[in-house]
């Protein structure tokens, strides 16, 4: 029988948190290297509520799945903990409710920095938190399920960080996090391309079910190419130049996952998976260390 905190553990998806947590950081770095200093409270209480709000949205994510019929038997992604009986839906919808509470209470004291742009962004994170399974209308159950992630675990994660600050918002952080974004969009259009079948059984109508599995290989290219496309006019609003070169080494790592995935089948999505999370951390790291390093 599964130990309740190995449960726990493995419903809160621990290796999706890199994808929440790698914007807030390279948002905080990138206000460092325009202004020299760093403001370590804000920093970590959006790590903080960034995670807790991936957490909820997980657990929500988790039952929501479960209630709607789409994690069944042959599902090929990893396995869920209210499908699998370890936790009851009772239990991870209260687990859900909680991280977002939590979230609150961070965003409570963000929102008294940062005024009322961080209460639209928190208000706007929390709502479509909830929204990504729940309600009539679920945003995973549509087309919009790759743009929802560009925003929220792009734009606004490198935005609503950079603005916690420096109070201001600069198109270098809007660049970044479209970057950033476009590298968490394509995790979830891995996710979706593996659950082609079974989620089309139960009506839940993402960009990969409606375009099919061939189209997507051009989807997931373009959200691979994105960042790179992006990266000549982000070093001219830095002033970095040829620094800028030290990105493009993950463009390997791109090339080799785009090869990958228009070969894979069935439970091969899942180390692929993980893999197109972890490009995402090796662009920010690399462009972290042309910012922050000469």
């Amino acid at each position: 029988m599964m130990k309740p905190c190995t449960a726990w553990w493995l419903a809160i998806r621990p290796k999706t948190l890199s994808v929440c947590a790698v914007p807030v950081v390279f948002g905080t770095a990138l206000a460092y290297f325009e202004q020299g200093h760093l403001l370590w409270w804000p920093a970590l209480a959006a790590l903080l509520a960034a995670m807790l709000i991936q957490i909820g949205t997980n657990l929500y994510n988790d039952v929501g799945d479960f209630e709607r019929g789409a994690d069944t038997a042959e599902r090929l992604g990893p396995p869920r903990a209210t499908a699998q009986a370890w936790l009851s839906a009772r239990a991870v919808r209260r687990g859900a409710r909680a991280a977002f509470a939590l979230a609150l209470l961070m965003g409570a004291a963000l929102v008294a920095w940062g005024g009322w742009p961080i209460l639209l962004i928190g208000i706007a994170s929390l709502i479509s938190g909830w929204a990504y399974t729940g309600g009539r209308w679920p945003i995973a159950y549509s087309l919009l399920g790759e743009l929802f992630v560009l925003m929220f675990f792009g734009v606004a994660a490198v935005g609503g960080t950079y603005y916690l600050q420096t109070f201001s918002l600069s198109l270098a952080a809007l660049l970044a996090g479209v970057m950033l974004g476009s590298f968490a969009a394509a995790v979830i259009t891995v996710n979706n391309t593996r659950d082609i079948p079974t989620d089309a059984v139960v009506q839940k109508r993402t960009l990969a079910v409606r375009l099919g599995r061939s189209a997507m290989n051009t989807v997931y290219a373009l959200e691979l190419l994105l960042p790179f496309v992006l990266l000549p006019w982000f070093a001219v609003q830095t002033n970095l130049a040829w620094r800028m070169t030290w990105p493009v080494i993950a463009g390997v790592l791109a090339v080799a996952l785009y090869r990958r995935f228009c070969a894979a089948q069935g439970v091969a999505f899942n180390a692929l998976l993980a893999a197109t999370a972890q490009l995402q951390w090796v662009f920010a790291v690399l462009l972290m260390g042309a910012l922050l390093f000469p």
